[in-house]
């Protein structure tokens, strides 16, 4: 295996908690020093606070949902001399309820997030590692891109499954470069991403499980990334369900899934 330069830093977006922060302490662990971004520059600071301890770190606060953000975060590594192995792509949210029950702009802001910030910060970081012939892009994806759509939180699905193509696409341009690319697809993952979207309620009532932890997440995805697999989905039973919704006929698929949406998604 290619051994990587160094010192080479993990740039972890959306690192302020969730399994990007597992993805930071996964990364500090490791011994890979890191650059930590997201909106909530507060969280950053007492996350860096706590893994300097092992690992240089160097916080860049900033908003993905801004066009701009991308092309700052990159400029910003540049100007403090950074050089980037490690790309996470790991910030999102959902927006639960109806696509029309939000204005556009809701809309627009959360697919410049998950999906335009995706492929530029990529686009950008990817010629100074396919330039040293070593670098991994981790993309965090979802089971829901794998699994057929339901009613309710209309884009993200839509946009895990964009993660995903373009993940494994990336990863096929960019492997005789010396570059892994990797869509890692969790399911159902203790953070509070559930309470950020207010269905903390109704999601717990799920059986446990079909739960992982955010470190057994990060810890899964990272191996994953190191390995050069091009998709990972996370936990048995996950595979499974994603081997279900592959394989099983698609209106028999459908229909399980709308049967049980309302146990995870809100469509009003």
């Amino acid at each position: 295996m290619t051994q990587p330069p160094a010192p080479l830093h993990a740039l972890i977006t959306g690192a302020s908690a969730g399994i990007g922060a597992a993805l930071a302490r996964e990364y500090a662990r490791r011994g890979v020093p890191l650059v930590l971004t997201a909106r909530r520059e507060d969280r950053l600071q007492a996350l860096a606070a706590q893994l300097r301890a092992q690992v240089p770190v160097e916080v860049i606060a900033a908003d993905l949902a801004d066009p701009a953000a991308p092309a700052h975060l990159h400029a910003e590594t540049r100007r403090r001399g950074l050089a980037i192995g490690h790309l996470v792509n790991n910030a999102g949210y959902g927006v639960p309820g109806r696509y029309l029950a939000d204005d556009w702009k809701v809309h627009a802001d959360f697919l410049q997030v998950l999906v335009t910030a995706v492929a530029e910060l990529s686009h950008r970081y990817l010629p100074e590692m396919e330039a040293r012939r070593y670098g991994r892009i981790l993309n965090v994806a979802s089971l829901a891109g794998l699994v057929p759509p339901s009613a309710g939180h209309t884009l993200y699905g839509a946009s895990k499954s964009f993660v995903i193509r373009f993940s494994q696409s990336l990863a096929a341009e960019s492997r005789p470069r010396g570059v892994h690319v990797t869509a890692l697809c969790p399911g159902f993952t203790y953070t509070e991403f559930h309470d950020v979207n207010g269905m903390r309620e109704r999601i717990s009532r799920l059986p446990k499980w079909l739960w992982l932890d955010a470190d057994t997440v990060a810890r899964l995805g990272v191996d994953a990334v190191e390995r050069g697999d091009a998709r990972y989905v996370t936990g048995s039973i996950n595979r499974v369900l994603a081997g279900l919704a592959k394989y099983l006929p698609e209106r028999v698929a459908n229909a399980l899934v709308a049967s049980r949406a309302s146990d995870f998604r809100d469509a009003e």
